[in-house]
This record gives structure tokens, C-alpha cells and sequence, in this order.
């Protein structure tokens, strides 16, 4: 999982919380708002392991929401391993980072942004997981990967 940042036309900023899954690069959640802490991580992944289990670990930055003890606290709690990468090294964590630049290229700066509530709409209805395959997948989108397996 990592975070990006955009800012609305009235340039106020906001972050996204991107959580991709390595095995089939399907992007499990997008969280958007002003502010996300350590908290609001914690919330995301508890739906998340409501919706497809608990993975057996997560690949973070050190960014201090990753870094908190409520994750920490979170990881421990539902048996997770959180695995931090190397300090300035984005490769480690290469499959979130490619995503990111997809988000970037194709829905952020394709759009302009008046509303919080715009920007989340427009990552809740992107199909990436439905119209993206992927060379590593066999030309399959994470979605049809899955379901193959």
C-alpha cells in the first residue's frame, strides 16, 4: 500500500491510500480525503480483511502512518507481518508504485477535481481491476486472473 497526493481546483490537497495486491495486481482499496492518519489505514485494512481475509503480510514505506504503533498494533492483532522497505528505495514496493503512476497518468490528472466527494466518486467507478491486463498475468486483468486461479 502506499499514498498519493492531488489538490482540488481550489487547491486544497488530498490524499489517496492506494492498497494493491501483489499476487493478481488487483487494487484492493482506495481510500481519498484531506487527512489520513494511522487510523483511517487501520480502518481500510479492517474492511478489507472483512472482505478477502487477511493477507500474510503488507509491504509499507516508512511513512509515519506505516510506521505507527496503532498499525503495529493492528499487524500484530490479525497475525500480519508488516514488511517496511528500505528507506528512499520505491522499487521494493515496485507493483503499488506502477499503480500509482497508472492513477496518475489515467484519473488524476485526467480530471479536475471541484469536490472531495468528486474525486472519490472517480476512483470508485475507475475500472482498473476490469480493463487493465497485465503482460505478467498472461494479458488477464487482476480480476480475470483471480477468477482463473
Amino acid at each position: 500500500m502506499d499514498f498519493m497526493s492531488d489538490a482540488l481546483t481550489d487547491g486544497r490537497r488530498f490524499r489517496t491510500l492506494n492498497v494493491v495486491e501483489d499476487w493478481n495486481r488487483e487494487v484492493l482499496g482506495i481510500e481519498v480525503d484531506f487527512s489520513l492518519p494511522a487510523a483511517r489505514v487501520v480502518r481500510l485494512l479492517t474492511q478489507l480483511v472483512e472482505q478477502h481475509g487477511p493477507p500474510a503480510q503488507l509491504r509499507v514505506d516508512n511513512g509515519p502512518e506505516f510506521i505507527s504503533q496503532a498499525l503495529q498494533g493492528w499487524g500484530q492483532a490479525q497475525g500480519v507481518v508488516l514488511h517496511w522497505i528500505q528507506l528512499a528505495s520505491p522499487t521494493q514496493n515496485a507493483f503499488v508504485e506502477r499503480f500509482n503512476g497508472s492513477m496518475r497518468r489515467e484519473l488524476l490528472d485526467g480530471y479536475l477535481f471541484a469536490t472531495l466527494q468528486q474525486a472519490r466518486d472517480h476512483c470508485r467507478l475507475w475500472q482498473y481491476n476490469h480493463l487493465r491486463p497485465h503482460q505478467a498475468l498472461n494479458f488477464m486483468t487482476p480480476i480475470e486472473f483471480r477468477q482463473a486461479a
